[in-house]
């Protein structure tokens, strides 16, 4: 069965080896690899303490948004719907 990355949209192959914790949303391994970069980048500028459940917590929050899976506002991408599929168009 074709999986779809949920950051860049593309077909992932049935054979590429996916992260334990990108491979749930799903999400590539470039993307994840970004993701990987991107965290520390978040850490570092929101000044997150991974000792503290609350930061923790916004640090999960950015990873959803960055995978596409989270709106910046909350609101959870229901990807059943076609519309939310397609990268281009903005979301309304």
């Amino acid at each position: 069965m074709a999986r779809t990355c949920t950051k860049c949209k593309l077909e992932i192959p049935d054979s590429e080896q996916l992260d334990a914790v990108g491979g749930t949303y799903p999400c590539c391994a470039k993307c994840w690899e970004e993701w990987k970069t991107y965290r520390i980048m978040v850490m570092n500028e929101l000044r997150l303490d991974m000792s503290l459940p609350d930061h923790r917590k916004l640090l999960k929050k950015n990873e959803k948004i960055f995978v596409g899976v989270l709106t910046p506002q909350g609101d959870v991408v229901d990807f059943s719907n076609e519309d939310n599929r397609k990268p281009d168009k903005p979301q309304a």
